[in-house]
Order: structure tokens, then sequence, then C-alpha cells
């Protein structure tokens, strides 16, 4: 796997079929349409090579282009992984970012002995795209810091693009995204994990909407809210109430993606019914894996699909490993990763103060202990991808890894350089190359597209 996630990808060209509608895919990478776009790639070898302060490597990127219909391949044989890679659209639902750069003072384009996201690290997972995670976590609630730590780390955010847009720029919607591609760079999807706003101040989530933020979670992260209940937090509303409904259609106007993960059963149900758009579950498991209330519901993730909506499958054993699941209740003195909530932080801690109590906990990432016979492989997470392939289809499963969020990976996987693994896991589960693309980056493609240009 190690080989594998070093081979280099080579860009494609992907033009609309004139009959169809249907994007081709021209497996030959020299042609003059690719060489107009990218001039400074070679003819030999098409391979860009970049620096990021000390490190070096090589990145190039598959191209999408700006038609709004997708890849359609037919059925064949099983794919070759290292030439799957060499073109496959790649994009992650859930990567948690910004939270070390704003606490540790860290430059995301530097890469990091410990944690499990870097721009270095992302290139090497061979990443395209992804959502490109903010997080305000519980603590900023009880003292309403909420609103401000919010406008810090999508400041920030910005910022860091900015400063690495050589590599990576924004993407405002899925257009962006194809053009950002095209010029061999990663784009990055703004999302915020975690309150905006407790209140649900719409004026506040306008200005969001203004700074570049396409993408947005309901809940407080694990609370419940003014607005709308939470799987775990108290159960206010019976779901969302009138308030979240008006929220709700606000994002549908501005053309906010609508993400329910970590919503209870009731609010999911009725966010997809109340949203004139698909909305997503960006992150999680399926509850008919694992018995978890964090977990979507088989009604729940149906309903998601009814809509147009996609589901991505997070990365860690907590949701997708039933074996670990067991061994957890079987050790009392192992860690239950019980969700932290609100009213365990004092409100009179001033922002200073929960800053310096959540850069202790840094990074956000797995510090238990696991056995090795009881972590799952990569092949148990595809299974799980494939429960869900069985339930909804195709077209509504995608990859949302939630790394640096305190995962507990698979075996195979150290960080986010290791996506080609997850690849190999669906090749070797039989599925072919088509169904793969879909799950792996170009659902969430066409439902970026259908929020944020009504395609």
């Amino acid at each position: 796997m190690r080989n594998l996630k070093k081979q280099i990808l080579k860009p494609i060209e992907i033009i609309p079929d004139e009959k169809s509608g249907i994007l081709k895919d021209l497996q030959n990478p020299v042609n003059e349409i690719s060489e107009t776009l990218i001039p400074s790639y070679s003819k030999i070898t098409r391979r860009k090579f970049v620096e990021i302060g000390t490190f070096s490597f090589l990145a190039s990127f598959p191209l999408l282009s700006s038609a709004s219909s997708l890849i359609n391949i037919s059925s064949g044989p099983q794919p070759d992984p290292q030439k799957l890679m060499k073109n496959l659209f790649l994009m992650d639902g859930h990567t948690h970012v910004m939270s070390r750069q704003l606490l540790q003072g860290l430059e995301f384009g530097e890469r990091y002995p410990d944690g499990t996201v870097d721009l270095p690290r992302i290139i090497e997972g061979k990443l395209n795209a992804l959502f490109f995670s903010v997080y305000t976590p519980e603590p900023y609630y009880p003292g309403r810091h909420e609103v401000k730590n919010t406008f810090r780390v999508v400041q920030l955010a910005l910022e860091q693009i900015e400063k690495n847009s050589r590599f990576i720029e924004l993407a405002l919607n899925a257009t962006d995204i194809k053009r950002i591609n095209r010029k061999g760079k990663i784009a990055a999807f703004l999302d915020l994990e975690g309150g905006f706003d407790l209140d649900g101040d719409l004026n506040l989530l306008k200005a969001l909407y203004r700074l570049g933020l396409r993408s947005v979670q309901l809940t407080a992260h694990n609370e419940s809210n003014g607005f709308i209940d939470s799987c775990y937090g108290t159960k206010k509303w019976g779901g969302i109430n009138e308030h979240g409904r008006t929220i709700i259609n606000e994002m549908n106007r501005l053309g906010i993606l609508i993400n329910v993960a970590h919503a209870s059963d009731e609010a999911i149900l009725q966010a997809a019914e109340a949203s004139n758009h698909p909305i997503a579950y960006t992150h999680g498991g399926f509850r008919g894996i694992v018995n978890n209330i964090r977990c979507i519901s088989d009604e729940g993730a149906r309903a998601i699909a009814k809509k147009g909506g996609v589901i991505g499958i997070q990365f860690g054993n907590t949701f997708n490993n039933p074996k670990y699941v067991e061994w957890l209740k079987l050790n009392s003195t192992a860690p239950r990763g019980t969700p932290p909530r609100s009213d365990n932080f004092s409100g009179n801690l001033s922002l200073n103060e929960i800053d310096s109590k959540e850069a202790s906990s840094l990074p956000f990432v797995f510090k238990g202990v696991m056995p090795d016979d009881i972590r799952m492989g990569v092949d148990q997470l595809a299974r799980v991808i494939d429960y869900g392939v069985q339930l909804i289809g195709e077209d509504h499963v995608a990859l949302g890894s939630d790394l640096d969020g305190g995962v507990p990976l698979p075996k195979e996987m150290e960080d986010i350089s290791d996506y080609p693994a997850i690849v190999k896991a669906l090749i070797d589960l039989g599925y072919s190359e088509t169904r793969i693309r879909k799950i792996c980056g170009l659902n969430w493609l066409r439902l970026i597209e259908k929020v944020t240009e009504g395609s």
C-alpha cells in the first residue's frame, strides 16, 4: 500500500459527449485540450514538481470539465488500483482543519510529526478536493463564545488557503472545484462543524456565507441548540422547531449545504422533508452496523437518499467495528469516547482560558489503546460502505473521514496520506470503476453542484 501511495497522479481531460451530455473519460492524458488548459505540464510526464517549506513532492490531479454532467464509465473488469488512482477524482466530506493553526500557531502548509492532516499529507493522499471543516466545539458554548470562535476559524482558514494558494484554493461551488482541479490544485470547500450561533441568527449565517462558508452543521456539534435537537443533547424540539425551518429555507436560498450529522433521528427526518435541496450527513456510520445513536438509522439514510442527498462514511472503529464495540463493553478500563457536553464546562472562563484548555488536548487523535486483533482493517470499512450501497444505492454513499477529529483509524491508515488504502479496499470488494468513482468523490461533487448552482 505504501508503494501505491507513492504513485503519481497524471491529469486526464474529461469532455462532454455532444449527443448524450455524459462526460467521457479520454484515457489518453496527452491531448490538445489538456495542453491548452495546463501548458506547464510536460507532454512526456505531465507531472508538476512543487515545494512547501522544507519538503517536496510530485502532485497532479485528474481534470474535471465545466459541464454539469459527471463521468459515466461502463461496467467492466475489476480496475487496477494504481491505474485508477492516476485519474480518480477523490474528495473527503469531513476533514478537520484550523484548530491546530488557531491554538498552536502551526502553518497548514508544513508537515507535522503528529496528527493526521496537513497540506503535504493531503497531497500525498491524492485528494483533489475536501470539505475544509473548521470546528467550534462545546467548551465555547457556556460563555457564548461560539460566534467569535466560528468567525476566527473561518477567517484563519481563508488566510491559510491564501498563504498556500500555489497548491490549494477556496471553492464556492462545483464549478470552482472543477476549475481549481484543472489548474492542478486542491479545492477547499469551506464547512463548519459546531454551532455558528446557538440562537441561529440569520444575519450571522449570511455574513459567514459572504466569507465563503458553503456547508453548515445544523446542530451545535453534540449539543441541541435553539432550533434543532442533537442525537446526544437534550430533546427540546422533537426534531426541529419553526426557526429551524426558517434557517433551512435561508440555507436553501443562499446555496449552503445542510449537514445533519450529529442530529437526532427526528431532526434528520424533518430536515430532509423541510429542505428544498438535497442534504448531507457528512460523517458517521450506520446503526445497522453499530447500534450507536450517533450512527444514522436506516430510516434516516433512506430519507436523505430519497431527497437526493449523500451520506459520508466516517473512518473510525467506533462507528464501524462491532468487534471493537463489544470489546469496549467487556473492558471497564477502556476509553468509552463519551462525547463532551457543554454543561461540563464553566461559563465563567475567558476565551483565552478556553483556548488554553483546548490546545492541551491537541492534536485531536485517538489516544486510547486498542488490541491489534480488535482494530478493524480497511476491508471492514469497505463492508460498511457496501451496507450503505445496498441500503440506499451507490449514488448516495461517499467518504467523510473525520480525520484529526479523534478517530481510531483502521490498521492500514495512519493519516490522510493513506487514502489509497480505501480505494484498494473497494476494488478488493469487487466494485466496478463506475461505483468507486461515485463513492470516492463524484457523489459529493453532484450534491454540491445541485445545492450551490441548482444544476
